[in-house]
């Protein structure tokens, strides 16, 4: 038979107390070392990089794992020499960790991914959105957010262009 604390004019199981006692202990316990992992890792400023445009960072010593928040924000391909591409994929925010091969994070950092900037021009036609980079002559420049036409319209030309230099380069 188990005995029975009365409490506040409740009866408790004291096993139930003594297990309640020790997942909460366990669980401060984990906060703990989270906190300790965490405030280990050097935390630096953001990494800012422009929609399309890409970044280069050196990740620290003995890096194996490296995790991506959301790939659709930002993508990275690993170089040698512990240099990573950040490459901006969509606006928004994500983050980058980098963990060694215990699992234990050496790095952690947000990475911001923001709209072009410099020469552009985007012209609004009811709803309708079509973005020109104009460096210096105006030409069209696909933007995540352009309207499907434009966009499908001037990927499809770029695609066509690029299929045209590589049957030209293929002849040579």
């Amino acid at each position: 038979m188990t005995p029975f604390v009365a409490w506040c004019g409740r009866q408790f199981n004291l096993a139930s107390i003594v297990l309640s006692v020790a997942l909460v202990a366990g669980a401060a316990d984990r906060e703990a070392r989270a906190e300790a992992v965490t405030a280990a890792a050097p935390r630096t400023s953001a990494i800012h990089v422009e929609l399309d445009q890409a970044k280069i960072i050196k990740l620290p010593e003995k890096t194996a794992t490296l995790v991506v928040g959301n790939p659709l924000i930002a993508d990275v391909a690993v170089q040698s020499g512990g240099l990573v591409v950040v490459t901006g994929k969509g606006y928004g925010s994500t983050n980058v960790i980098a963990l060694d091969r215990t699992g234990t994070v050496l790095m952690e950092r947000s990475v911001v991914v923001g709209g072009p900037v410099g020469p552009i021009v985007q012209v609004y036609r009811g709803v309708e959105r079509e973005t020109y980079s104009c460096t210096p002559k105006c030409e069209r420049r696909i933007t995540l957010g352009d309207s499907a036409n434009y966009f499908t319209a001037t990927i499809g030309q770029s695609g066509v262009r690029d299929n045209q230099a590589v049957a030209a380069g293929a002849r040579r």
